[in-house]
């Protein structure tokens, strides 16, 4: 991150600019920060101005206590007033969630995209399952125990017990468990978990909900529930792909959707 703005509550916010053509804000999700998308970036920077952020509370941005989603959704109107203005908002997973909150909220955008929002509501038991996590996500975070709260993450995404302990042992735990205390941030955006019909339904751009055709089922049927209660949604498979969605694949989706089809393309 090279560059700095701050926002209304005088957080820090760090942030990056690639490329040239219609202006993208990416949104990452858990555990992750502008960096995890900046491979993302660079493949839309052929066609599209790309900015990353590290949201607040991670990376190079500060973390203004005490926390609230509204202070997110005004970091993003903060950001893309620094970039120009006119910017549309890309988000992955709980960072696509944010995106929806944001423009349903007021936040200036020509138009969104969301790839794989986790709402649980077609998952079994997807309600009790959003509550327990958020139970015990809260007792570890406030007993200081950041690495009971990333396997706590880790385990709720669907990763096996023995992929959760060799990530304990990994050079890359310490720098999760840096990561750990903004799960509670995503756990505040994603709310109870369910899709926020109310909230979606008052969106006033295009929005594009994009899912992995290898994600599971309850997925894939997030994303078209996102695409149906939004009045201008549409929804997309991106055939082979998983929660872990390869750049290479989205990009060109991505900027389809922004800057419209390249013109070697067209006619």
């Amino acid at each position: 991150m090279d560059k700095k703005t701050t926002s209304r509550d005088g957080t820090s916010l760090a942030y990056h600019v690639t490329g040239h053509g219609p202006t993208v804000i990416l949104v990452s999700g858990a555990m992750s920060t502008g960096g995890t998308v900046l491979p993302l970036a660079e493949r839309l920077a052929e066609r599209c101005t790309a900015v990353v952020y590290d949201r607040r509370g991670r990376g190079e941005s500060d973390g203004t206590a005490p926390y609230a989603v509204d202070r997110e959704v005004e970091d993003l109107a903060v950001l893309a007033d620094a970039v120009g203005g006119d910017a549309a908002l890309f988000g992955v997973s709980s960072g696509g969630a944010l995106v929806l909150r944001a423009v349903a909220g007021g936040v200036p955008a020509t138009r969104a995209a969301v790839y794989e929002v986790p709402y649980a509501d077609h998952l079994a038991d997807g309600a009790a399952r959003e509550a327990a996590y958020k139970e015990r996500l809260t007792e570890a975070l406030a007993g200081g125990r950041h690495g009971d709260a990333v396997e706590l993450f880790l385990r709720q995404t669907g990763l096996g017990e023995e992929m959760i302990q060799r990530a304990r042992q990994s050079p890359m735990w310490a720098g999760l468990e840096t990561l750990a205390p903004s799960l509670a941030h995503d756990d505040a955006v994603m709310a109870d978990g369910l899709l926020p019909r109310d909230l979606l339904a008052r969106i006033p751009v295009p929005v594009l909900a994009l899912a992995g055709g290898a994600s599971p089922e309850w997925m894939h049927r997030a994303g078209q529930a996102v695409a149906a209660a939004v009045p201008q949604g549409t929804y997309r498979v991106l055939p082979g792909q998983t929660h872990m969605v390869e750049p290479d694949v989205l990009g060109p989706v991505l900027a389809e959707f922004f800057a419209g089809r390249p013109r070697e393309e067209q006619g």
